[in-house]
């Protein structure tokens, strides 16, 4: 396991998580992946359901390294792209500023609009209740998701960018934001292979149209 950062996500936040992650690869592979990463103590009790800082980044980390170690670099991309997007489902897309989404007055909206205040409402998330800062830039080209410090790159040396899981998640707030539409997400730099901060770029276009 990686050295502890001294940076945190909230409980609750690493519930939705790990609850993802058992999700997506079932009880017997989830068990193996948190014993490579030595967080066994997760296997049968989840992190608390409230907002204490109390997950280290390092645990992410370790855990989207077990993931490469089980199913090797390309499956365990696929698989924390999954992880990712359930993530989101469980939870993230109800927790704080996303949750207006549902609004029907926000479902009126211009899609790009739309688009833009979900990735901004996930950003604030992660910035207000997290030390995972992170900011939304956006130009005539597209969106760039700005991370900080990313837990899933925390002490990591990398030729390849290494937050899967992150880009899933962006995925799927997009998917959510924009009633259905899916986005191309790529991590184009990240502090595994020596860049300074995480940065994902989307298309202002979805998928198909």
């Amino acid at each position: 396991m990686l050295e502890p950062s001294g940076l945190y996500y909230p409980n609750r936040i690493a519930r939705y998580f790990l609850q993802a992650m058992e999700e997506v690869m079932g009880q017997n592979s989830y068990s193996v992946v948190l014993t490579l990463a030595k967080l066994d103590d997760f296997i049968n009790r989840l992190p608390q359901d409230n907002l204490t800082k109390q997950f280290d980044f390092a645990s992410i980390a370790s855990l989207n390294m077990a993931l490469e170690e089980v199913y090797g670099a390309r499956g365990g991309r696929g698989m924390a792209l999954r992880i990712g997007r359930a993530s989101f489902s469980q939870g993230m897309k109800t927790f704080g500023a996303l949750a207006g989404i549902n609004d029907p007055a926000f479902r009126a909206l211009p899609l790009e609009e739309r688009c833009q205040i979900g990735l901004r409402a996930l950003a604030q998330i992660y910035t207000n209740f997290t030390d995972q800062h992170s900011w939304l830039e956006v130009d005539d080209n597209g969106y760039r998701f700005v991370v900080e410090v990313s837990p899933m790159a925390w002490g990591r040396v990398s030729e390849k960018p290494v937050c899967h899981a992150l880009a899933g998640i962006l995925q799927e707030c997009l998917r959510w934001a924009s009633n259905g539409h899916e986005y191309y997400v790529y991590e184009t730099a990240c502090h595994a292979c020596g860049d300074m901060n995480c940065v994902f770029t989307i298309n202002k276009t979805p998928i198909g149209r």
